[in-house]
């Protein structure tokens, strides 16, 4: 799946866990938690294996339930000391929904193939096509299909629902852009 595709699953996921929890839509700092780790897996695996081939395949530590099993209790650890739940809870949405984005859709019928990622490194990984790099990966290993024009239009339908929500975490990116202003608070 496309990193656009990761985040639309993340923000519908989150966005209806919050209308339907708190009667209202994400708040900034979670909105921006749970668009980092709707990424993380991605962030990790593909440049460790096509650019610096570290690891095997670009579907692998990241991706790895295992490594959600010690990396969801870390973030809902420091979550907790630091108070901020909400943000531990939306980053948590973001990484599982990355995870669970990935499985393929024939699962459903049964067929397992394509899931193997999830036990990483305790079940081997079926070969990749070889990629020079993750630039070469954007231009040639993905081709543009029926799943990427839905993955285009769940973007497009997750944006419009973000925009009405009142574009959480839109505050933090200005900042970012204009030094010198002040920090939005947890609740804009």
């Amino acid at each position: 799946m496309w990193p656009w595709g990761h985040l639309a699953v993340a923000y519908l996921l989150y966005t209806a866990y919050t209308h339907y929890q708190y009667d209202r839509p994400p708040l900034s700092l979670p909105a921006i938690a749970l668009a980092i780790g709707s990424q993380l897996p991605d962030l990790i695996d593909k440049p460790l294996a096509w650019t610096f081939d570290i690891l095997p395949g670009g579907r692998t530590l990241g991706h790895s339930l295992l490594f959600a099993a010690v990396l969801v209790p870390a973030v809902y650890a420091l979550a907790i000391r630091f108070d901020a739940r909400d943000v531990g809870v939306a980053f948590v949405v973001g990484h599982l929904s990355h995870l669970l984005a990935d499985v393929p859709p024939s699962v459903l019928t049964g067929d397992l193939s394509g899931t193997e990622f999830l036990l990483w490194p305790l079940v081997e990984q079926p070969p990749e096509d070889p990629v020079d790099g993750v630039l070469d990966a954007i231009l040639t290993y993905y081709a543009m299909g029926p799943y990427e024009l839905f993955q285009f239009g769940l973007f497009v339908l997750a944006a419009v629902v973000w925009y009405r929500d009142g574009a959480p975490g839109l505050g933090y990116v200005r900042v970012l852009f204009e030094r010198g202003r002040r920090v939005p608070s947890r609740d804009e």
